[in-house]
């Protein structure tokens, strides 16, 4: 007989904030430990600019919250001790991570930077009873990476990241299906995975406060009010039905660029950012693609004598979105371009991470956000009816220099 699926879904508490202790500490055991005091990491700790990426436990005291500006939170908190963030360094405990993780199964599943689904269905027997198994892990990372983990237990990947969720820090949560109506259902629909705040809304506005309550709901009521994809899935999800399985995501690519030789040299702003756009298309359609954002931009230009110079930027948020990479794209060109006639103009965009690192993604502003949906929704129609079947007004003037599609076909992923 077939043994019943059992998933455990790791979660770092705090991770950039953790991770950014842990290193410091490593460096210097006599430092302050930031888990320890008000604290966040994220933006421009000089001039108090960005956002907060991760906070520390007595910084949610004030009322800081993950996404809020560096300004807000200050407010709150004078005394509030900000970091800058250092990707390369959470990656590489991530990566720590991971490594620990594969002792107890190979049937792993990087969820994002600091998320993890583990398949323990083949391998349980081998280390004993799964809460068991559960603190042993949360120990073996404390005590060899230095930082704490939530684990949650259940039979798919859902309810095991809905347990994760449970009280934290450094704890082991179950979610069976006889576990449902007392620990999910009471909980506030918003809480539920994949309930954005505009599906919330539409819920809440026709008497759906909990998750029970969607659980409860009819489903052509779902249906009518959310679409018959996303109004099933919901319904599915409150019901604890998730059969998605455990497997590893395809590799990550280095980065994304594209390039283009120009028909003929310019020297002006208008048509080079033009030129910028095109090229912010097909790199950000090639990004939502591969469900991967981007945190360095970089913009290579060739002059008329074969001379090359480039400019690049990190972005304090990683993006898939076409607008903010033209808009940094056409920052770079002002900041390093002296108007000298360029013969091509090149788009990079490197450090590249899975999109389903929500903790990055969730800063963005509900303009913002409304802007990512259009751009998924141009890609959905482009993909569907073709790559010409709509275009931004810029690119129908017949003077333009490039279409809006010219580089489509020589787009690369830059491996490198």
């Amino acid at each position: 007989m077939p043994h019943p699926r059992l998933i455990f879904h790791i979660d770092v508490n705090s991770a950039f904030l953790s991770w950014e202790s842990v290193y410091r500490l490593k460096e210097d055991p006599t430092t302050l430990d930031l888990r320890t005091i008000p604290s966040a990491v994220g933006g421009d700790a000089s001039s108090r600019h960005g956002i907060v990426l991760a906070k520390s436990t007595p910084a949610k005291k004030y009322g800081i919250s993950t996404a809020e500006t560096l300004v807000s939170a200050c407010r709150k908190c004078p005394e509030l001790v900000v970091v800058p963030s250092r990707f390369e360094l959470y990656q590489e405990y991530s990566g720590k991570l991971i490594a620990l993780l594969e002792q107890y199964t190979p049937d792993i599943e990087k969820f994002s930077i600091d998320e993890a689904f583990l398949d323990m269905t083949q391998t349980i027997h081998l280390f004993g009873e799964p809460a068991a198994v559960a603190d042993r892990i949360r120990r073996q990372v404390e005590d060899t990476l230095g930082f704490t983990v939530n684990i949650g237990i259940a039979p798919n990947k859902l309810l095991a990241k809905m347990a994760s969720d449970f009280e934290k820090p450094n704890r082991t949560h179950t979610l069976f299906a006889d576990e449902i109506p007392g620990k999910m259902w009471p909980l506030p629909l918003r809480e539920l995975f994949f309930v954005g705040s505009a599906a919330a809304g539409k819920m809440e506005r026709i008497g759906l406060h909990t998750i029970g309550d969607i659980a409860a709901c009819d489903l052509s009521v779902l249906k009518a009010h959310l679409g018959d994809k996303y109004g099933t899935l919901i319904h599915q999800y409150a019901n604890g039905i998730d059969d998605e399985p455990v497997e590893e995501r395809n590799p990550i690519n280095k980065g994304y660029g594209n390039s283009i030789t120009l028909p003929r040299d310019i020297s002006d702003y208008d048509t080079a950012r033009q030129i910028l756009l095109a090229l912010s298309e097909t790199v950000g359609a090639r990004l939502r693609e591969d469900q991967v954002r981007c945190n360095c931009i970089s913009v290579e230009l060739k002059d008329w004598q074969f001379g090359t110079q480039s400019h690049q930027l990190t972005l304090e948020v990683s993006t898939d979105s076409t607008s903010r990479i033209y808009q940094s794209a056409c920052r770079l060109l002002d900041e390093f371009w002296d108007l000298t006639p360029v013969r091509l103009i090149g788009l990079r965009t490197s450090r590249i991470s899975d999109d389903t690192f929500e903790q990055m993604s969730l800063f963005d502003n509900e303009q913002n956000r409304r802007m990512q949906s259009l751009e998924k929704c141009v890609d959905s129609i482009r993909g569907k009816y073709g790559i010409d079947s709509i275009k931004r007004a810029s690119f129908l003037n017949e003077d333009a220099i490039v279409d809006h599609a010219v580089s489509k076909n020589k787009h690369r992923k830059d491996n490198r």
